[in-house]
C-alpha cells in the first residue's frame, strides 16, 4: 500500500506544546503575540500548533538563556522558515549573529568587572575621578550642583537646580 504523503502535519494543543518544551502556556501566547512562533485555530477557534513550533521554542529558550533580547530574537527568526527544520547552514546564520552580541558583551562585562577590581583597590568611589561611577567625568562638565540623566528627553545630562 502506497503511504499518502498529503496528509495534514500533525498538530499540538497548547498544552501539548507547554509539556514537551516546558514553558508555560501563557508564555506560548506571548512569544505568538511578539511574532516568535506561529499557530492556526480549529472549528473550536481553539490554538493549534504545528510539531517545528517545538524547535522555535527550543531556539527562543537557548537565545533567553544566553541573554539575547526576545527583539533580537524576533530579528533572528524573522527569515527563518516557520514550517520545517532549520539546516545547519540557517543554524548557523542565526547563531552567528548572537555569538558576536555576546563577544561584546563579554568584553564590556570584563572591562567592567576590572575595573571594579581597581574601585575595590581604591575605596574612592570618587565623583570626580572614578570611572565607573562617573566615566569620563560626564557630570562634571555640565558644572557645578545636581545633574542627572533624563532618558525621557534625549538621553543627555541636564542640569537639576
Amino acid at each position: 500500500m502506497k503511504k499518502d504523503r498529503n496528509y495534514p502535519k500533525p498538530v499540538l494543543t497548547p498544552g501539548e506544546v507547554a509539556r514537551r518544551s516546558g514553558v508555560a502556556v501563557s508564555a506560548l501566547h506571548f512569544y505568538e503575540s511578539k511574532g516568535l512562533i506561529f499557530s492556526t485555530r480549529n472549528s473550536g477557534n481553539q490554538r493549534r500548533y504545528s510539531r517545528d513550533v517545538l524547535r522555535r521554542v527550543a531556539i527562543i529558550k537557548i537565545a533567553q538563556r544566553i541573554g539575547i533580547p526576545l527583539a533580537s530574537v524576533s530579528d533572528s527568526l524573522e527569515n527563518m522558515p516557520a514550517d520545517k527544520r532549520m539546516s545547519a547552514q540557517e543554524w548557523g546564520n542565526l547563531t552567528q549573529h548572537w555569538r558576536d552580541e555576546l563577544d561584546k558583551r563579554i568584553e564590556t562585562l570584563t572591562r567592567l568587572r576590572n575595573d571594579l577590581d581597581g574601585c575595590i583597590g581604591c575605596g574612592c568611589l570618587s565623583m570626580r575621578d572614578c570611572p565607573l561611577r562617573n566615566p569620563g567625568d560626564l557630570l562634571g562638565q555640565q558644572g557645578s550642583g545636581a545633574v542627572l540623566l533624563d532618558p525621557e528627553q534625549d538621553g543627555s545630562l541636564h542640569k537639576t537646580r
